[in-house]
């Protein structure tokens, strides 16, 4: 079944997304709440900001679903979580597949399901767990018509933990062409430690399309420069999430983004949004 109906609603007219991501509470971490503690609150102002998506875990999805009118935006439904962000790294890692995947998104009506796909050089238990994940969650999902955001992360050799992915494009290019072979229809991925790589992730996903995440939160300069930059390299939008809810301005943060993927916007018309 074509999943191009669902994809339609995730990405705008001209083949955009702006994702915002608020699922970080689903990976028992304290810091990651740091802006999102109301879940309620933060919902209804994503909602009101209107970014293309905003991505929650399904415990989660209702605050967005429940919301009324008919323009608010897409549900992205995360569907794994995972004890590989965690400061200290556990003995025994996973990426742990919430019940029913596909059907699940079906019930709460998403436009696109996303998962991790990790490769820990010293850790390949977690690599193998990624690969069955992506295999089971894409079967599913092809029944459905649901599509599919991957997000290949290579993290660094030796780290201990937290959000320490490598940014080498010799490193990023291969798993996002794997991920790309096993039938990703969008990818998510970190950026390219020089934006002026970041064609060559595009180029090895074969035609999907690549969304570069935020990460960690970031001086509003630097992220609206490397936002704009990557979108010359021909990212189709982007999933950021710390850097608009811990912004002491979301809603402006949102449509200064909003206007950078959407409109072409330079990093200083993204700053006079701000009042900057």
């Amino acid at each position: 079944m074509s999943c191009r109906a669902r994809l339609n609603r995730l990405f705008s007219e001209d083949g955009k997304c702006f994702d915002l991501a608020i699922d970080h509470g689903f990976f028992n971490e304290l810091e990651l709440l740091c802006g999102i503690e109301d879940m309620q609150a933060t919902v209804e102002a994503g909602v009101a900001a209107g970014p293309d998506a905003i991505q929650v875990a399904p415990g989660q999805a209702h605050y967005l679903q429940e919301a009324p009118g008919k323009r608010k935006p897409s549900l992205v439904l995360r569907l794994d979580t995972t004890n590989v962000y965690a400061k200290e790294l556990d003995e025994h890692l996973f990426t742990q597949l919430i019940g029913v995947p596909a059907e699940t998104a079906v019930r709460l009506d998403a436009a696109c399901v996303i998962l991790n796909f990790f490769y820990m050089p010293d850790r390949q238990d977690v690599y193998r767990q990624s690969l069955q994940n992506l295999t089971a969650v894409k079967t599913a999902c092809e029944r459905y018509g649901m599509p599919v955001m991957v997000e290949p992360l290579v993290m660094l050799p030796g780290a201990r933990g937290g959000y320490r992915c490598d940014a080498d494009p010799d490193r990023i290019v291969p798993l996002v062409r794997q991920v790309a072979e096993m039938g990703a229809d969008v990818i998510k991925c970190e950026p390219t430690a020089k934006s002026a790589d970041f064609h060559r992730v595009v180029q090895a996903a074969c035609g999907r399309p690549v969304l570069p995440r935020g990460g960690g939160r970031m001086e509003e300069e630097a992220i609206f420069t490397r936002t704009w930059e990557l979108m010359q390299e021909g990212a189709a939008g982007i999933v950021y999430g710390r850097n608009i809810f811990q912004h002491p301005e979301p809603k402006l943060m949102t449509r200064a983004f909003m206007a950078i993927v959407h409109e072409g916007a330079t990093p200083r018309e993204a700053k006079e949004i701000l009042g900057a």
